[in-house]
């Protein structure tokens, strides 16, 4: 016999409608507080935008300051550009603390709390939020067999979302077309499985790194491998990172693998030869990042993360905060330097100097926070906890971030560089401000471990992979699930966000590579 839940006792109907009426007054903003003075201020140049402003505080909401700071710039109504607002009291001094969001009003972020009050000008930072919106992929729209074991690693192109590679245990790395969901080439000279694989930021060339020790290099355009293997490691090669492009010599791009042999070799792509061998890490290295200001950041199983200087190979910090293995980093300018000078526009340079200088200028405009070039460090470990770190001014991490039950296998920074996500063992996804690294929010609803996550190109969504064989995209605003995407037949291990935001794909432990689009 069917159990009926009994209807809701006479109390819990009063206390249902007491916290309803309670949520009412908190929302509500009283029109008896007059106005308040507001200036308005660039993030990036610490410039002010105009004299401060009188904005009724009823009408303080953060739409209604988008409204006017728009106007201010003299944006045309089709060209309106949506910001983000930050409160800081220190504005045009360097530190970077004490910093608070405006999340939906001046009243109930600034005045109710007692930080302002009417009498005082206020003076607000802005940031431009991506023009272009993505919008969440809802379904499946091909499944691609062809691999024979687990797929362990996939990256789109960074030019398009119409191809895209992933990495395999059946030894070889595959090209797919995701256009017409087939595959077109397949990379078979490995030996091993292929843990890692990477496009160079033009383009024009794919590097995989496999449990045979060896990096590989290959020509997209035609499956075909260029040259001969890179070899010197002793181990597996776990982790690739290209020379970002504003930085290259011309013609002679290099790349960067770390290995579980702990070192970093850092190789001439052209001549095949390696042109400098980090060593100081006493285990595996986990991670490579190759920064945009010319710093090689490794995570290893040491417990340390070391920054070298990439022109001399010479060790400059040793960061070492956390109690056990570092399993991933990441830098907040990632997502430009992956794409180098591919935008949402499509338009490429002409010329190669074009491009080169393209390139710095979208790594500039990331990093700059009042005027200065900020290039941030986050990284995961065993240890249940996260740091954020800046290595440039202090080897001391900025904040350490807690609150994950289990291990965190992966972090990553939002491509406009304001928020965090952490994927763990103890099945969440917790977001975090990646300014201060204070806790935002847990987003629920994986019911095994999170192995990865990765944010929208225009940071507003996050789809997460999971051991419980769904993908899941979250709205990053509100915390909330957007979609719910079933459809693997078993643990989901790798997961990318296309750079033009059109397409997502996965792979994992059925062997099938996922195409997912709205």
């Amino acid at each position: 016999m069917a159990t009926i839940v009994p209807p809701p006792s006479k109390r819990q109907c009063i206390a249902v409608a007491e916290k309803a009426r309670e949520q009412q007054d908190i929302d509500s903003i009283p029109d008896n507080l007059g106005s308040i003075r507001v200036q308005f201020y660039d993030q990036a140049t610490g410039q002010s935008s105009g004299a401060p402003v009188s904005i009724p505080v009823a009408d303080a909401t953060v739409k209604n300051l988008e409204l006017l700071l728009n106007t201010l710039q003299r944006n045309d109504s089709s060209e309106r550009i949506p910001y983000r607002f930050t409160y800081r009291s220190d504005i045009g001094q360097s530190n970077l603390h004490n910093t608070l969001d405006i999340s939906s009003d001046l009243y109930h972020s600034l005045l109710k709390p007692g930080l302002k009050t009417t009498e005082d000008s206020i003076s607000l930072q802005y940031t431009p939020q991506a023009v272009f919106r993505v919008r969440a992929v809802s379904r499946c729209s091909s499944s691609i067999p062809g691999h024979g074991e687990a797929i362990l690693a996939t990256s789109f192109s960074p030019s398009s979302s119409s191809r895209l590679v992933t990495g395999s245990g059946d030894n070889t790395a595959r090209i797919f077309d995701c256009d017409t969901g087939t595959p077109m080439y397949t990379l078979k000279d490995h030996t091993s499985w292929v843990l890692v694989v990477s496009w160079s930021p033009d383009d024009t060339t794919i590097a995989t790194g496999s449990m045979d020790n060896t990096v590989r290099l290959w020509d997209p355009k035609t499956g075909k491998a260029l040259g001969a293997p890179l070899k010197g490691h002793t181990k597996w090669v776990n982790g690739l990172a290209w020379e970002p492009y504003h930085l290259q010599t011309l013609g002679r791009p290099r790349l960067a693998s770390s290995s579980k042999d702990a070192t970093v070799r850092i190789w001439d792509v052209v001549s095949k030869q390696i042109e400098t061998v980090l060593s100081g890490h006493k285990g595996s290295v986990s991670c490579v990042r190759w920064g945009g200001t010319g710093r090689i950041y490794t995570s290893s199983q040491d417990k340390t993360v070391k920054v070298w200087d990439a022109t001399k190979g010479t060790l400059i910090h040793t960061l070492s905060s956390h109690a056990h293995w570092v399993n991933h980093l990441a830098l907040s300018t990632d997502f430009v330097l992956r794409t180098a000078y591919h935008d949402h526009t499509g338009e490429i340079p002409p010329t190669e100097e074009g491009k080169i200088a393209k390139a710095k200028e979208r790594f500039e405009k990331a990093a700059t926070i009042n005027n200065q070039i900020v290039e941030r460090l986050v990284t995961a470990s065993d240890d249940f906890t996260i740091f954020l770190w800046e290595p440039s001014t202090s080897t001391k991490p900025l904040a350490r971030l807690m609150g994950h039950q289990k291990q965190v296998n992966h972090v990553i920074f939002s491509p406009d560089g304001l928020y965090i996500a952490s994927s763990g063992f103890d099945n969440h996804v917790k977001l975090w401000n990646a300014r201060d690294g204070k806790f935002i929010t847990t987003l629920r609803g994986h019911v095994g471990a999170v192995y990865m996550s990765c944010f929208s190109p225009d940071s507003r969504l996050l789809v997460s992979g999971s051991k419980d064989c769904t993908l899941k995209v979250w709205d990053v605003r509100t915390g909330k699930l957007k979609e719910d995407l079933p459809g693997h037949k078993d643990e989901v291990y790798a997961v990318d966000w296309s750079p033009d935001g059109g397409k997502v794909a996965s792979g994992g432990k059925d062997k099938a590579v996922r195409i997912w689009r709205h």
